[in-house]
């Protein structure tokens, strides 16, 4: 990644701290575990995450990163607090984001939270602007789904979650979806 990327993650990560709750976290879409780097500057968790983009398994004293896909690879079965989502649900077609929330029911504790950015479908235009001038790599911009962003909201309400915040970012280019179980 490039420092626009990094910069980019760091927004998502930034909006997406202030509503952890309790001590566990499950990052789907954890890229090499900055969630879990940034967040432990400044309270102790644990988690898991996993990601395409690893080669191996990482393991540290508070957390393990898996390589692979949410959730044919993920090969923990247990409960946590928080399920992080940033930057993930538009690379996932929309039969498939139906699925979630009962899915990721069976990773939460009761009252847990799924937490989730999602950038509007007009950041892809900008993105290919930025890749062209190679200001960014790009991370899987080709597997972008074209869905209108605001059915993840209605996806999760009418499946087991009660919003809890809805708020855009960024001027505007990317919303923060936060999700708790009832």
């Amino acid at each position: 990644m490039k420092k626009l990327d990094y910069f980019i993650q760091k927004q998502r990560i930034l909006q997406a701290e202030k509503y952890i709750l309790g001590d566990s976290i499950l990052d789907i879409g954890c890229h090499h575990g900055e969630l879990f780097v940034h967040i432990l500057k400044t309270k102790t968790i644990t988690g898991d995450g996993i990601d395409g983009v690893l080669n191996t398994k990482i393991e540290t004293t508070n957390y393990t990163l898996f390589p692979g896909y949410f959730p044919n690879d993920f090969p923990i079965k247990k409960k946590y607090n928080n399920i992080t989502l940033l930057a993930v649900l538009e690379h996932i077609p929309i039969e498939e984001i139906e699925k979630y929330p009962q899915l990721l029911s069976g990773f939460l504790e009761h009252k847990g939270r799924v937490i989730v950015t999602i950038p509007s479908k007009k950041v892809d235009y900008i993105l290919t602007v930025l890749l062209f001038f190679k200001l960014i790599k790009g991370m899987d911009l080709e597997h972008h789904q074209n869905f209108e962003r605001s059915i993840i909201k209605t996806i999760f309400t009418e499946n087991g979650f009660k919003l809890l915040k809805e708020k855009t970012f960024e001027l505007g280019l990317n919303t923060l979806y936060v999700f708790e179980k009832i």
